[in-house]
């Protein structure tokens, strides 16, 4: 392929990684160096160590400094997956570059980040990918096929529950300064699950964010929003509640319960409960691959033209939704 520097006969995407964030270490560098369409170049840290613990164990050369990475002409593509605060900066450099961006969810702090992070990868003609991985999972396509199907008769509500134990001392999604705070870190699921499974027709009817006054940043949340149809979602999230991922949908002849439905490994064979008056079934699905789904996503994105699966009116739509919802919400303290 063509990149910066000129041609790749293998055309495989040449990336380079911006940050050592945790979710690259555990899930996004397994899935991008089991991919043959994908080379990992080179892994760049503030922290030259850090990059060098990386490489040791996925390969490419540590590099000490995001714009020492953007600086280089090997590259065709980087991951970014900074602290949500840093996103914007980072993508709208490395677009500028030339460099295709496939960068950590949420895209950006507001809409009006988003906006201009999608108008800088318009004017350069290259790929800016919002890394949802859920999304790639078939669970959730099998979960709208049963409501396509009426297996549950007319949609009536949406729930959802996303919350993690308590985050260590000094986390950075601690920090109001890089973007932290629950909404922004793991809200997203449940609003980005109420769009895939409701469409974009979605207004925050209330909202409650529960502020912790030392950190300075929302620990937990719970979002009412509605249709124009009168169809709801109830979401709730938050960093201070035992592990739940889960969503269910309730209709007039029934329900579907979908548990782990964001973050099941590789080797998870989901099960899918449908409820009705008489009758429970289970489903058990195959299992998936979401981390080497949105990388195989990206390389087709770069190599293929492909369109990612979110596209521009995708991302402005869930970046004005929580802005939405963050106007609209009650602070508690």
């Amino acid at each position: 392929m063509s990149g910066p520097s000129g041609s790749d006969p293998e055309r495989a995407v040449r990336i380079g990684v911006l940050g050592c964030a945790d979710i690259a270490w555990r899930r996004v560098l397994p899935a991008i160096v089991a991919e043959p369409r994908i080379r990992l170049v080179a892994v760049a840290s503030r922290d030259a160590a850090k990059a060098r613990r990386f490489t040791e164990r996925f390969g490419g050369e540590p590099v000490a400094g995001y714009e020492r990475l953007l600086d280089r002409g090997d590259l065709d593509a980087v991951y970014i997956p900074l602290p949500t605060g840093l996103h914007a900066r980072w993508a709208v450099r490395a677009l500028r570059r030339g460099l295709h961006v496939l960068v950590e969810k949420p895209l950006a702090t507001s809409r009006a980040e988003a906006a201009v992070m999608l108008d800088t990868a318009r004017a350069a003609d290259r790929r800016l990918m919002e890394n949802f991985m859920f999304l790639h999972h078939g669970q959730h396509q099998e979960v709208r096929r049963l409501v396509a199907a009426g297996e549950i008769g007319e949609l009536r509500s949406f729930s959802c529950a996303f919350g993690i134990p308590p985050l260590p001392a000094g986390n950075v999604r601690h920090r109001a300064d890089l973007g932290g705070g629950s909404l922004l870190d793991v809200g997203v699921y449940p609003l980005r699950a109420a769009r895939l499974m409701l469409g974009p027709d979605l207004d925050p009817v209330g909202a409650v964010l529960r502020t912790d006054p030392e950190l300075g940043v929302d620990v937990a949340g719970h979002v009412l929003l509605t249709t124009s149809t009168g169809v709801t979602a109830e979401l709730s999230f938050g960093f201070e509640h035992a592990y739940r991922s889960s969503y269910a949908l309730w209709g007039s002849a029934g329900r579907i319960v979908l548990d782990r439905a964001f973050t099941p490994p590789p080797t998870l064979r989901p099960v899918l409960r449908l409820e009705k008056q008489d009758l429970v079934q289970e489903f058990t699905l195959a299992a998936d691959d979401q981390y080497g789904a949105v990388v195989r996503s990206f390389a087709a994105a770069v190599l293929d033209k492909v369109p990612p699966r979110d596209g521009e009116e995708d991302l402005l739509g869930m970046s004005d939704l929580v802005d939405r919802v963050r106007s609209c919400a009650r602070e508690m303290r």
